[in-house]
């Protein structure tokens, strides 16, 4: 299984071989209305881009995928472990207003509801329940990833949804890769909090920094939690080394869109 691109006219997007039962998309900076350093799909809604481009974006984005914008409901993201249940009451927060509390994972078996999680490095992650017609959407950064957001976010879905891991299935979206995820030795102490010796695997040293591959650690975790590899697809495109296709914080800083990632039923 892998990724593969979609294009509609000049609007590009990713999906998941594993995800194709269910209506999903992993957006990339082409094909949308905005200018300037959010050009041209944009689709963070505090980035200081236009509102009514940023709307058009989601339209265009949304008619791809066949969902309505206003089926739409956002993570409040602050790099925590929170995973919140959504249901139809919850339509809209985000695009029309406010996310009423922080949320860096939500999940949903609600049909109509369409969750986005934000990314300009970070991994989105998308999982999806084809017994129990459940959704799950997590951002996970490596301060998310030191936290298991997306094992908490599997364990949510049985809790709520009585969903069997091993059922599951999953996509981990472009993120900075191990090429570009340099850092000092404070993220792979916290990551090896979690995950152990297990996590040696993704962190490889040279000289006095890191380069730790992300994706692979979420997916160690997404194994612990129970989800069968052959479930899991993961991205091989770095942010930061496509900064033509993808918004990157490590690339541009704050000067930038955002990039979504969204799963629907």
């Amino acid at each position: 299984m892998s990724f593969y691109v979609n294009q509609i006219g000049d609007l590009e997007y990713l999906c998941a071989d594993s995800l194709n039962n269910v209506l999903h998309g992993f957006s990339t900076r082409y094909g949308g209305v905005s200018t300037g350093i959010w050009s041209s799909l944009n689709l963070g809604t505090h980035r200081g881009d236009d509102p009514a481009n940023v709307r058009e974006n989601y339209r265009l984005f949304c008619a791809a995928l066949g969902i309505e914008p206003d089926s739409l409901i956002f993570a409040s993201q602050i790099h925590s472990d929170i995973v919140a249940a959504v249901d139809h009451t919850n339509r809209g927060e985000g695009l029309d207003r406010p996310v009423p509390s922080h949320r860096d994972a939500m999940i949903s078996n609600t049909p109509g509801t369409s969750l986005v999680v934000f990314s300009a490095d970070c991994a989105p992650v998308l999982l999806y329940d084809p017994d129990h017609r459940a959704i799950g959407a997590a951002h996970s950064g490596w301060r998310g990833t030191a936290q298991d957001i997306a094992g908490k976010t599997v364990l949510a879905m049985v809790n709520a949804y009585a969903s069997d891991p091993a059922r599951l299935q999953a996509a981990i979206g472009p993120c900075l890769g191990p090429c570009c995820f340099e850092t000092d030795a404070d993220v792979p102490q916290a990551i090896a909090q979690q995950l152990g010796s297990a996590a040696e695997e993704a962190v490889e040293k040279v000289g006095d920094k890191y380069y730790v591959n992300n994706s692979l650690l979420i997916r160690m975790e997404l194994e612990r939690a129970g989800l069968r590899p052959e479930c899991i697809d993961i991205s091989t495109d770095c942010t930061s080394c496509q900064p033509e296709r993808f918004w990157s914080y490590r690339r541009v800083g704050q000067n930038r869109g955002s990039l979504a990632a969204i799963i629907a039923l």
